[in-house]
């Protein structure tokens, strides 16, 4: 069991005190994360009296082809082989604010994710989160401050060891397993109730904001919000809601997987994003006085409508995202707004003048949650510099609109290189890393050859 603090004892926290907590928590040990760009978390692991030490003298390093790895596994190298080759180290520096409990590790552990620094102490640029902390700055340098929450989408599945056969429903507490679609449907929330408070459970220790659960359209898909908050710190949180959702899973003899359309036949799963910008004051930025949206909300959303298409990568990092995106598959295929209108890829949701805010429903829940939060944060950056203005309001059945999104991943990959804006203000070393990891991918997947080949072309071409 989980050592907790005692009601007698003072309450620390990691910022003020990091020896304190660590000692508080009976804590022995620490995962080291740093997430790559495909948001795997990869790091070390450290006995404590390690890590106090790396917080005083900076001497805890990680090889830097940890930014270079392949969703397979694969090293994609680089542009400059010889700094491929070399493999120089960088310095991994911990922000004690992020600092929690890892319940679903076992007793005495907790994560802490670290910032990747070159030894001269210049930022790792292709790190995702030095990349949406950059995003940030160009707001807080015009005096806004950026307001996000996440909502995210996953299946709960059977075990599935062999690959190549399809994913199927887990059998829930009724020795049953889903065969047909009960989106928000309470009584089929409850045949995975073990995982979900084991879930909540792990959640409360870490520190998670999550807000509502729901049972989404697919079979035992389900759906978290999180409360709105900073996109960095929620983006940390959401990779850790990742990894406690699997552990949770597991323990039930369940996967849980946010694959972007893990189920031909069933619902993608997405992270929508809700964003809203206010002032330092905390006055919102979207509306005005007499609620009507100002004119910097609808040069966002413009800047959403520009710039996405351009972008997609980021939002659909893998070709298995595509296959998602499409019309009438409970995922949008396009760049229309609308009011509450959830056939539009941007959606304004309701409410008043203190909630207004902008949906962005485009990413998937396989996306990198630092690189979408940072790629739409952009997107609609740029479009309030660019006094850019939004299109006229969707109205009706918006998967009828054509959509101007890339259709594959090629195309995707061509169009991000190509757009200039974004690319100059994320940084050539994220842009060719990035590029460069996602071009070896989708070469390793176009080698492949697929079950539907085998059936449809073996003997009939």
């Amino acid at each position: 069991m989980l050592k907790t603090t005692t009601t007698d004892a003072p309450q620390m926290t990691p910022m003020e005190d990091p020896k304190g907590w660590l000692e508080q928590q009976g804590i022995r040990e620490v995962e080291c994360l740093v997430p790559d760009v495909n948001g795997v978390l990869r790091g070390k692991t450290l006995p404590t009296a390690k890590l106090l030490k790396s917080l005083e003298d900076r001497a805890l390093y990680l090889p830097s082809s940890a930014f270079l790895v392949c969703i397979d596994g694969r090293y994609s190298g680089s542009n400059d082989e010889g700094f491929g080759y070399q493999d120089p180290d960088m310095r991994m520096v911990p922000d004690v604010a992020t600092l929690c409990l890892a319940p679903g590790g076992g007793a005495g552990k907790a994560y802490v994710f670290a910032d990747a620094f070159h030894m001269d102490d210049r930022p790792w640029m292709a790190s995702p989160r030095h990349i949406l902390r950059a995003v940030i700055d160009l707001y807080s340098q015009r005096g806004w401050r950026a307001v996000v929450a996440p909502e995210l989408e996953f299946y709960l599945t059977a075990p599935n060891p062999d690959p190549d056969r399809p994913v199927t429903a887990p059998v829930g507490r009724n020795g049953r397993s889903e065969t047909v679609q009960h989106p928000y449907d309470m009584a089929a929330l409850e045949e995975f109730e073990p995982v979900i408070q084991r879930l909540y459970d792990y959640a409360a220790k870490a520190g998670l904001p999550l807000d509502t659960l729901i049972h989404e359209s697919g079979t035992a898909q389900l759906e978290i919000n999180f409360l709105h908050g900073d996109a960095l710190p929620l983006a940390d949180k959401v990779l850790l809601f990742k990894r406690m959702t699997r552990q949770a899973a597991q323990e039930f003899g369940m996967h849980a997987t946010f694959m972007a359309k893990p189920i031909a036949a069933q619902a993608g799963s997405s992270m929508h994003l809700h964003m809203s910008v206010i002032d330092d004051a905390g006055n919102t930025l979207f509306a005005g006085r007499d609620d009507a949206d100002t004119e910097m909300f609808g040069h966002f959303i413009g800047g959403l409508q520009k710039y996405i298409p351009e972008v997609m990568p980021l939002f659909a990092p893998n070709v298995n995202s595509f296959r998602r995106i499409r019309p009438n598959h409970s995922a949008p295929a396009n760049i229309e707004w609308s009011h509450d209108n959830r056939s539009c890829g941007l959606r304004v949701p309701a409410g008043g003048r203190a909630a207004r805010r902008v949906e962005n429903r485009l990413p998937g829940a396989d996306s990198n949650p630092y690189l979408a939060m940072a790629g739409s944060l952009l997107c609609g950056y740029l479009g309030v510099e660019e006094k850019l203005s939004r299109s006229p309001e969707a109205s009706g059945n918006a998967y009828r609109s054509k959509s101007t999104l890339p259709k594959t991943m090629e195309e995707a990959l061509d169009r991000f290189a190509a757009c200039s804006p974004v690319r100059e203000l994320l940084g050539e070393d994220f842009v060719q890393t990035y590029l460069r990891i996602k071009s070896v991918e989708l070469d390793l997947f176009q080698s492949v050859v697929t079950s539907w080949e085998r059936d449809h072309l073996l003997l009939k071409v």
